[in-house]
């Protein structure tokens, strides 16, 4: 690459870019009046960050110590993949989704085989949030109905308001759905430090956390505690889409280290205090660790969260089916019948399958660690540690820095802790399953019983 093309690939975006009628994109082409303007998402409404709920789950079958090391080290690793994702995104201005990525590095096999995992995960992270906003409908309710209606009236609402077209229009929600989840959490955390004792612990007798400072577990539980952290990290594939619809992209970095920071303080701070006051009686979701009367506050704060949540889910992977669909089409970015079909299609379908996982496997904890371990890591490992040796490999032929040794070793690192991870996490995950449902004979799917 010659030096003059390598600093206009880098050249920064300016300050105050407004995509304009007439304007193209490397993605979505030209930018029409009469259509969606997608580049319209500021670096603010880019930091997003969820998945709390899970910690102080984990940290009861890992023990404190190597918890916080197992969250650290992942949060580097998703850290430094986040960023991955934005550089390579200013070098390959087309690329849009994880997808592009598996194009440049394996040919069209790699397309599909990215293609279609990101999906899978996004599908899969849908139906968790479905389940979570049926166990807080419950919570708040006094499960004043049918669980699996609950379900329902997560999809319905999700896929109403993932509808609209465009991230710049709906990541302000984020900024309310962070609140609130932040807002219920620490309601939890404040309330069992003051009461000093879960609400499921043993009464009638002096009560000592059983909290452990090293773990106990088997392998598989260790393994699945780690895919629930990875879950808690493993946004990664969302930052393709965030970077390509941001109006500045200079900003992007900003973001991220806004979102990863954020995250991992309140990950640490929640993790410990609940997992040290409650122990081994830890509830899943978190929300529910403190009595009846603090869940039901908790899980109103959480509710509105859980909602944006889940709304963003399901935008997200039916965006990226659509622009799959109508890419280089007239109907991408214009207000056609056909782009409205295929656009509400998208979003439809991506709810319907979301609803159907929700309903199989209805236990938050088991679902949790089985689409981090299935799908997050090849979403946040491997993939990033191949997009720095494509970009970086052919510099072999000229001198080798250290630095250039250390990032081949680290990526080459990267791609083999996420293979290991994904294997024995999807292990340990489907062995809880099992148990769980040879436990109840198969009857929790499309369960009526209260699942909070």
């Amino acid at each position: 690459m010659s030096k003059d093309l390598e600093n206009e690939i880098l050249a920064p975006v300016p300050l105050h870019i407004n995509v304009v009628e007439g304007a193209s994109d490397a993605v979505f082409g030209e930018i029409t009046g009469s259509g969606p303007n997608y580049r319209a998402i500021g670096w603010k409404g880019t930091a997003i960050g969820l998945g709390v709920l899970s910690i102080p789950v984990a940290f009861d079958a890992l023990g404190i110590i190597p918890g916080v090391i197992s969250l650290i080290v992942i949060a580097g690793i998703t850290t430094w993949s986040d960023y991955i994702i934005g550089v390579f995104k200013l070098q390959h201005r087309e690329v849009y989704g994880i997808d592009d990525v598996g194009q440049l590095l394996m040919g069209r096999p790699g397309r599909i085989l990215f293609g279609t995992a990101f999906c899978l995960w996004w599908i899969f992270v849908a139906g968790s949030g479905m389940l979570g906003i049926s166990i807080g409908l419950n919570a708040v309710s006094s499960h004043a109905t049918c669980t699996a209606v609950y379900v329902s009236v997560a999809a319905i609402v999700a896929f109403s308001f993932a509808s609209i077209q465009t991230l710049g229009r709906i990541s302000w929600l984020a900024w309310i759905g962070l609140f609130c989840i932040l807002a219920s959490i620490l309601i939890v955390t404040t309330a069992v430090g003051i009461q000093g004792r879960p609400s499921v612990a043993p009464k009638g007798a002096v009560w000592v956390s059983d909290y452990r400072v090293v773990g106990k577990s088997s392998f598989t539980d260790s393994v699945s505690a780690i895919s629930t952290i990875i879950f808690a990290y493993a946004g990664t594939p969302a930052f393709f889409s965030i970077a390509s619809e941001m109006h500045d992209p200079t900003h992007y970095n900003r973001a991220l280290i806004l979102c990863q920071s954020v995250v991992t303080s309140f990950y640490l701070a929640i993790g410990i205090v609940i997992y040290y006051y409650c122990g081994s009686h830890v509830s899943s979701p978190a929300l529910g660790s403190a009595g009846p009367i603090v869940k039901k506050v908790s899980y109103g704060f959480a509710l509105p969260g859980l909602l944006v949540s889940l709304m963003i889910f399901v935008h997200i992977t039916g965006k990226y089916i659509f622009v799959r669909i109508l890419k280089g089409s007239r109907h991408l970015t214009s207000n056609t019948a056909k782009h409205w079909i295929i656009w509400l299609g998208c979003t439809f379908g991506v709810t319907i399958i979301a609803y159907i996982i929700a309903s199989a496997i209805p236990v938050f904890g088991d679902l949790v660690s089985l689409v981090g371990a299935f799908l997050g890591t090849p979403m946040c490992f491997q993939p990033m540690g191949g997009m720095w040796l494509y970009d970086n490999w052919s510099k072999r032929k000229g001198h080798r820095t250290m630095k250039w040794n250390l990032m081949v070793c680290w990526s080459i690192f990267v791609i083999l802790a996420g293979f290991f991870l994904m294997a024995a996490g999807t292990y340990g995950s489907a062995i809880s399953i099992m148990n769980s449902y040879r436990g109840t004979g198969g009857s929790t799917a499309w369960t009526c019983a209260d699942n909070s």
